[in-house]
């Protein structure tokens, strides 16, 4: 019999058993993996316990209702935004088209259309400001940045033109039940709004070629475009649902909620909707998307903001702690793809 070759027999197997020098065992490394991975929902355990500790009243089921309604706005025009960046593109109009549906809605309104009509049409008009802009980017050929900061001044405009600034307020009941309604007298209706939007959003990336295409579009353009996928086309729809949720958590739940419609409503949306899809870990060069932790991102934000509220600490610095919460989590994202 030869003699047992390194690695071979009972030595053999023991030299493979016992890890090299300096190599980090598998528990450990993947202790560490798991951390990394789940930094965010670590992070907004971190906030809710100190604030918990902070306010007593942080964890009542009011304020816990307050601080998901508080964030499904901003969730649902975050989801819309997740399409858009998922291909590497941008949408700086959002705000406007939650101005200018939520004024057309309620100009509807105030002549006495039914909220079954007038709701459509707003959500329409949602679509077709994002189809503008799609169009722009695809046909004109113009940068996202520039083309949406564009369609921003414009659909800004008309809402101020047509208003003349002035607020459209006071409408039916029935419009206010959206935003400021409760199913049982507990859940608000827009959390429920916002929860049968998600199931959609996550359906159509996960279980549809559209959302595939745009994860391909996002990783290599012209390499999708050679696979025979119709990139101008996938990307303007994804400009046409992100103004569609715009219009639906902007144009119609805020504007519900408040029982008014500002032409100045929306004005600043587009960052924090771009943080909540950001921290949750979708990638702003496209091709990496993570829709499930958009929302987790949202209530991040409506967290912190929510917790300073009841701590009383002025505005300015609630701006300068979220804007620090995004850095953390985005050097906790850059941390966990190494």
């Amino acid at each position: 019999m030869s003699p047992n070759r390194p690695g071979e027999g009972a030595a053999g197997d023991l030299v493979g058993a016992v890890p090299a020098i300096g190599q980090p065992r598998g528990g450990t490394r993947g202790l560490g993996q798991f951390t990394r991975r789940n930094i965010l929902f670590e992070g907004l355990i971190v906030i809710v316990v100190t604030l918990t500790i902070s306010s007593p009243v942080f964890l009542s089921v009011d304020n816990i209702f307050d601080i998901v309604l508080q964030s499904s706005i901003n969730a649902m025009i975050a989801l819309g935004m997740t399409f858009v960046i998922t291909t590497g593109g941008i949408d700086l109009s959002v705000g406007a088209v939650w101005a200018l549906t939520g004024v057309i809605t309620g100009m509807q309104l105030r002549a006495g259309i039914t909220p079954i009509v007038a709701v459509p049409v707003g959500i329409l008009c949602g679509g077709l400001c994002g189809l503008i802009s799609g169009l722009l980017i695809t046909k004109g050929r113009i940068q996202p940045f520039i083309a949406t900061l564009a369609t921003l001044s414009v659909f800004r405009g008309i809402t101020l033109i047509i208003t003349r600034g002035y607020t459209v307020y006071t409408f039916p009941r029935s419009f206010q039940y959206l935003g400021a309604g409760r199913l049982w007298g507990v859940i608000p209706i827009p959390v429920i709004i916002l929860g049968a939007v998600f199931i959609l959003c996550l359906y159509l990336f996960e279980q549809t070629t559209f959302g595939r295409y745009l994860v391909s579009i996002g990783n290599n353009r012209e390499a999708a475009r050679l696979c025979g996928i119709n990139v101008n086309r996938i990307i303007t729809w994804s400009y046409v649902y992100c103004g569609i949720l715009a219009a639906i958590g902007g144009g119609i739940i805020a504007t519900a909620r408040l029982n008014a419609a500002e032409p100045i409503a929306g004005s600043g949306s587009e960052l924090p909707a771009i943080a909540a899809v950001v921290i949750g870990g979708t990638s702003m060069a496209g091709g990496e998307t993570k829709i499930k932790r958009t929302i987790v991102g949202a209530l991040l934000l409506g967290t912190v903001s929510n917790g300073l509220t009841l701590l009383n600490v002025a505005t300015y610095y609630q701006m300068a702690a979220i804007g620090l919460i995004i850095i953390l989590a985005m050097l906790g994202e850059s941390v966990s793809k190494d």
